[in-house]
């Protein structure tokens, strides 16, 4: 009986190492996306000013 209850506290350390791990890990790639988001964000920004740049070049252009 002692050695089933080792072997199962033993497995609920591994799954609960395992959950610990795993929340790390969503931490962490929950931090990346909101870099990302971040920088997709800005992108965006700089492509439409280039774009509002461009539009206003190439109505000086002449016909």
């Amino acid at each position: 009986m002692q050695e089933e209850l080792d072997q199962l506290d033993a497995k609920l350390d591994k799954v609960l190492a395992a959950c610990a791990h795993l929340r790390a890990e969503n931490a962490g790639l929950r931090a990346r996306v909101a870099a990302l988001e971040a920088e997709k964000a800005e992108s965006g920004r700089r492509m439409e000013a280039a774009r509002t740049r461009i539009e206003a070049l190439m109505e000086r252009l002449p016909a």
